[in-house]
């Protein structure tokens, strides 16, 4: 036999091989979807809105989240009285930051600027996939915590790659896996997913534990306590609030005629500007 036959030979085996890769991607990708409602129950879904708490060790906070297709969102954090804001209306992405002394709306940086616009994908980044840009490739079976699954590389369209952890009796993820590339640097964080209840004839994940994946004993835990579908969400929520007005400066009711009135600097209170963080 020759050389090129036997190159024909090879190179067909590896084209049937990448059709059945893409294939199988693209069954786990609708067995997922089924498993979850089924597209027109998913895309019958237009906003949420749930609330919840978060907790890593003794340390507890409360936590909401608004999402409205296709792309807005807001997440919410609470703690003694005082809540931190990021949000992101499909342009802007903008915060609130009172624990680091900042009170008033921001544009945020470029990392967080990321990861709302991932988090404001609505109905994820399996759902229409290709439209946005996304990549699938099915690498076979791997273990999570001792159990079967089926693991799913989604490559983003920004670069950045999503790995899903499949039950293969449920279909449902119970594991995702981040890799970031920014800067020059990789960053892996991890999410455990659970206790999947039905909102709207959709299952959702009422449990999820998140963190550095190199850091397993870091994991915070986020309880979803009550979730709303199809609520009713203006979209000035997710809009970034103009600043507060700067004060003008103190006037005074003019002198009688003759008698010019010089107004007196105000007296040093000793305050200094806050540090920065």
């Amino acid at each position: 036999m020759k050389m090129r036959n036997l190159l024909s030979i090879a190179l067909g085996v590896v084209c049937c091989a990448a059709a059945v890769n893409a294939q199988t991607a693209e069954e786990l990708v609708a067995k997922n979807t089924d498993a979850k409602g089924g597209i027109d129950k998913i895309k019958a879904i237009k906003a949420y809105r749930f609330t919840g708490k978060v907790q890593q060790g003794s340390f507890i906070a409360e936590v909401g989240q608004e999402s409205k297709e296709p792309n807005e969102v807001r997440e919410t954090f609470t703690l003694q009285g005082m809540t931190a804001i990021q949000a992101y209306d499909g342009s802007t992405g903008w915060q609130i930051s009172p624990f680091q002394g900042r009170k008033d709306p921001e544009l945020l940086g470029e990392e967080d600027m990321r990861n709302m616009v991932e988090d404001a994908d609505f109905y994820g980044p399996l759902i229409d996939y290709k439209a946005k840009g996304n990549t699938l490739e099915y690498l076979g079976h791997d273990t999570v915590d001792g159990d079967d699954v089926y693991k799913l590389k989604v490559t983003l369209k920004n670069g950045d790659v999503l790995y899903y952890y499949l039950d293969p009796d449920t279909y449902l993820e119970i594991r995702t896996e981040k890799q970031q590339f920014i800067r020059g640097q990789v960053r892996e964080t991890l999410n455990n997913l659970g206790s999947y209840k039905q909102v709207n004839g959709v299952y959702f994940p009422f449990s999820v534990e998140s963190g550095n994946k190199r850091d397993p004993n870091g994991m915070q835990k986020v309880t979803v306590q009550r979730m709303e579908a199809n609520v009713p969400i203006d979209d000035s929520d997710f809009k970034m609030p103009s600043p507060p007005p700067v004060p003008s400066p103190q006037t005074h009711p003019e002198a009688p005629a003759g008698k010019t009135k010089t107004p007196k600097p105000p007296a040093s209170t000793g305050a200094k500007p806050p540090s920065k963080p």
